[in-house]
């Protein structure tokens, strides 16, 4: 692999952004072959040992993976240690390190995306990128108009944190529940569950359809699926955004008497 900047190089393994990397390395943080790396410096990440904070980074292959999974229930987002339950990489035989983009719940279903793309993964989490997420949430009481208000506003969690306005409407009836359409711009860990709870609203399935513009489509729950060039470079480009904002009223026009 030829040589890169530093900070491109960070990004990719997932340190967050180009811009991040380089404050990591402005600040002496970043060593390469013992040395203490600067700002413009280059590296080959095959041949030059690269550390943050004394640790290696992890090994990125050139080729880039990207694949879109169908998590089933009861299935853990990610490695946790002395955790015997079935985790998405058992699902997933790709040999290296991979990011997961949107964790799920042990109880929750639906699409991630896994990829060995550091910056890319940290430009799809990051809520300042605007990059939304829709789920459909199944639930055992259909909610009234007033809930869904409140849940359009933005709800206060435990921890303080008060969610962002989401769009926020009922797909279809089911029985005394309905299936609610969700799309939300932040994850927060069990996010929904919570909010659905303090409305009184009780959970029995929530299920992610889109991430970006990436879509599950006819995923079986347990597939996943190499992403085409064309949907990388979707989730690589602008937000795609399906909440929609209210319009600015346009400025009144003055009426200007035509010359005589």
């Amino acid at each position: 692999m030829a040589e890169e900047r530093i900070q491109k190089i960070l990004a990719r393994a997932g340190f967050g952004s180009r811009r991040a990397s380089e404050v990591l390395i402005a600040d002496g943080r970043v060593r390469v072959n013992g040395s203490v790396a600067i700002l413009g410096a280059k590296a080959d990440p095959e041949k030059d040992q690269i550390t943050v904070d004394g640790q290696a980074i992890p090994k990125v292959e050139a080729a880039g993976e990207y694949i879109a999974l169908n998590k089933p229930r009861f299935v853990l987002s990610d490695n946790v240690s002395e955790d015997p339950r079935r985790t998405v990489f058992d699902l997933v035989p790709v040999q290296g390190h991979l990011f997961v983009v949107g964790r799920l719940d042990f109880e929750s279903e639906g699409l991630m995306l896994l990829t060995n793309d550091g910056e890319l993964a940290n430009q799809l989490t990051h809520p300042r990128y605007g990059h939304e997420k829709e789920y459909r949430v199944l639930v055992a009481r259909r909610p009234d108009e007033e809930q869904l208000a409140v849940w359009r506003r933005g709800v206060v969690l435990e921890d303080g944190h008060k969610t962002s306005p989401v769009d926020v409407k009922i797909d279809t009836t089911a029985g005394k529940g309905a299936w609610v359409r969700v799309i939300m711009q932040e994850g927060r860990k069990r996010q929904i569950r919570e909010i659905c709870t303090q409305l009184g609203l009780p959970v029995v399935r929530i299920l992610r359809v889109r991430i970006g513009n990436l879509k599950l489509g006819g995923l079986k729950p347990g597939e996943w699926r190499s992403l085409t060039p064309m949907e990388i470079r979707g989730l690589k480009g602008p937000a795609v955004t399906g909440i929609v904002k209210s319009r600015p009223r346009p400025k009144p026009r003055t009426y200007r008497k035509p010359r005589s």
